[in-house]
């Protein structure tokens, strides 16, 4: 990897802006937050993180062409990454608190999990209680074998989830990671120059920064 490669992170209002920078920092990227797409052209790759509402984050990235901005960048190949809200907002629409358009990156909607239960092994007995929307803390991510995103981090690794909807993507060959709670659902999509996160790495510890350390590595490569 060539020092300090410069990572962009859009800033639009909304996101874990401060931790995500710091977690490049750490690794010795220069990031660059902004919410000017002029300042952000000058980036080697392109972060886009987000916690809060689908419809709210769409219209904030619109507020100052952002989200021309983003699909331009993803459509001419540079390295992109999206972390939660970051990742949902790239489908087509969301069905969130109505019907809401996306930027239509990804063929495929964002559902919110249904209620139901989730059942766990305690000291040999079976437990079975009432699923808790949102799925907030620590849950196991499988990840096809040989994905340069997850190199170096032990299958079934723990991650970091806030979330109370989940991706849908229409082609089974973005599916990337999966996660289950009460339902198996997609927690990373792969797609060319783009990976996108249900969970939240910077928040994810040890195996949260070797994949950004992992998606700095594709950024130098691309």
């Amino acid at each position: 990897m060539k020092n300090s490669p410069v990572v962009g992170i859009v800033d639009y209002g909304m996101g874990n802006l401060m931790s995500v920078s710091k977690a490049f920092e750490s690794l010795g990227a220069l990031p660059l937050v902004s919410g000017e797409p002029d300042e952000l052209m000058r980036a080697e790759g392109l972060v886009l993180p987000g916690v809060g509402a689908f419809h709210d984050c769409v219209a904030n990235l619109k507020r100052n062409s952002l989200d021309e901005f983003v699909v331009s960048w993803i459509r001419e190949g540079k390295p992109f990454l999206g972390i939660c809200l970051g990742l949902q907002v790239l489908f087509t629409k969301s069905y969130e608190f109505g019907e809401h358009e996306g930027l239509g990156i990804i063929r495929g909607t964002v559902k919110r999990f249904p209620e139901g239960f989730i059942e766990y092994e305690v000291a040999g007995k079976k437990v079975k209680e009432k699923l808790k929307i949102p799925h907030m803390g620590w849950n196991s991510v499988r990840y096809p074998e040989g994905s340069p995103f997850f190199s170096g981090i032990p299958q079934d690794s723990y991650f970091y989830f806030v979330h109370s909807y989940y991706v849908d993507p229409e082609d089974n060959g973005v599916r990337s990671a999966r996660t289950n709670y009460g339902i198996e659902f997609v927690s990373a999509v792969e797609k060319g120059n783009i990976v996108a996160v249900q969970f939240h790495p910077e928040k994810s510890q040890k195996v949260g920064i070797q994949f950004l350390k992992n998606f700095l590595q594709f950024m130098t490569r691309t």
